[in-house]
């Protein structure tokens, strides 16, 4: 089967390669549909930081159709259309026997730890499946993921009714979630990207209004959340936040901040980490039929397995003007 596998650091090749073998017990295999090109698996790509294995077959937002499950598992069938649940958690820890799972001591991610789904065909956990509409088309369905990871931002930032809410970063997660808080009833959203195309999609889609983050007021939101993981923006993000405000952090970032602890103090600021979901898969796959024609027009491209790599650069290059590249891998 065609597969793209990342090697190493800066090293992604698009490859035939055997299909996966005989099931074991607890799991599924999936005819993957479509997936979507995440900005952890560009950072993994850029900095090798979570490579535990080589090769991997990349991808962990994804979306196909169930073609075997093994003897043990039940609840699914065959033709059964299914996402992928990206976060491989131990299931025996302090955090998971908490219900706590994204932040499982020994966490790791569909794509990395075990092959993902930018292939033809994907083996995993059934544990690590959810069903979805039949009348969701797969390239929708794949958005379920990164949906969740932005829905869970969305209610770890807790902001107040009727409070604006700031969102730096118009790429999927910023996007996705001005629109969750378009759809859960926000009614004054603000967006800044750098890249004036993406913010004014985004504008457009959620009736957020685009604002410059150095012509805002100090203080002038008491709510804000980072989908950049830019260090610079985070600390403006502080200067713009107001007393006993938030801000959500949900961007992964590349270098370190320096903070003086008083400021949190002073003006009972709270910096929240957001990471990946917690239960909010399946709500967030429940939430696509209501939201599928808004969704589409996030889709920036559809590409073939073969085009990965060049997707890869055009993205590092932050050429695009959508928020997401979809994969399209199998035909339903």
């Amino acid at each position: 089967m065609k597969a793209v596998r990342l090697y190493a650091k800066g090293d992604l090749r698009v490859e035939e390669i055997a299909s996966p073998g005989a099931l074991q017990a607890g799991e599924v295999r999936v005819r993957v549909l479509a997936a979507g090109i995440c900005g952890s698996d560009l950072h993994n790509f850029r900095t090798g930081q979570w490579i535990s294995r080589s090769p991997s077959v990349a991808g962990h937002e994804f979306a196909g159709a169930i073609t075997e499950v093994a003897a043990d598992v039940s609840g699914l069938s065959f033709g059964d259309p299914v996402v992928a649940d990206s976060r491989y958690w131990c299931g025996q820890c302090r955090a998971c026997r908490a219900g706590r799972r994204n932040v499982c001591e020994s966490l790791g991610f569909v794509g990395e730890v075990c092959d993902g789904g930018f292939a033809e065909e994907c083996v995993l956990p059934a544990r690590l499946v959810v069903p979805t509409s039949p009348q969701v088309r797969p390239e929708i369905a794949a958005l379920a993921e990164p949906l969740a990871v932005a829905l869970h931002a969305v209610r770890r930032l807790n902001a107040e009714p009727g409070e604006p809410v700031l969102v730096a970063g118009c790429g999927p997660i910023g996007g996705l979630a001005a629109l969750l808080l378009s759809a859960l009833g926000a009614k004054d959203i603000l967006v800044a990207d750098r890249n004036a195309a993406r913010a004014a999609l985004v504008a457009d889609v959620t009736g957020a209004r685009v604002v410059d983050l150095d012509a805002l007021d100090a203080f002038s939101v008491r709510y804000a959340l980072d989908a950049t993981g830019n260090i610079a923006v985070i600390r403006r993000l502080i200067d713009l936040v107001g007393g006993c405000g938030s801000i959500a952090v949900a961007g992964i970032s590349h270098g370190e901040i320096g903070l003086d602890p008083n400021i949190l103090v002073e003006r009972e600021l709270s910096l929240i980490g957001c990471h990946a979901y917690i239960d909010e898969l399946p709500e967030a796959v429940s939430m696509l039929p209501a939201l599928a024609d808004r969704l589409e027009q996030f889709i920036d491209r559809r590409i073939t397995l073969e085009q990965v790599p060049d997707a890869y650069a055009r993205l590092l290059a932050g050429e695009a003007t959508g928020l997401k590249t979809i994969i399209a891998i199998g035909s339903e």
